[in-house]
């Protein structure tokens, strides 16, 4: 594989995401209302609230909640050397999977949110 085309590919696979972050790019304080880690991508704010048996994702559009109606989220947990996978789905305001989760502090998270079938966003989580 040629340099060109491997940084072409690291390109395209961070096009879109976002980092963990306590601010946006204007400055203003992004805060958890759920108790969740917080990340911003494509001027939405989503919070990973994450437990033993239960991701719930929530997405706010300044402030204000985005409804979760046609929407999906593919989430990536990352502890240590293990790999786990879960699918969110809408419910009563926000995308969640139920089963058993290892999220202990250091976990990182990568979620991608589609609607329609067609990718939105990608946004990384590093928990506390």
């Amino acid at each position: 594989m040629k340099v060109s085309h491997l940084f072409a590919a690291l390109a395209l696979a961070f096009t879109g995401a976002a980092f963990a972050a306590d601010k946006h790019a204007d400055g203003h304080e992004i805060k958890p209302m759920h108790g969740g880690a917080v990340a911003e991508a494509k001027d939405i704010d989503y919070e990973l609230v994450t437990k033993a048996d239960k991701l719930q994702l929530y997405m706010r559009d300044h402030g204000k909640p985005l409804d979760p109606a046609g929407m999906s989220a593919k989430v990536t947990l990352l502890s240590g050397s293990e790999k786990q996978e879960a699918q969110l789905l809408p419910v009563d305001g926000k995308l969640e999977a139920t089963g058993s989760f290892k999220v202990g502090t250091g976990t990182k998270a990568v979620v991608a949110v589609s609607k329609a079938g067609k990718a939105v966003a990608s946004v990384r989580f590093v928990l506390k």
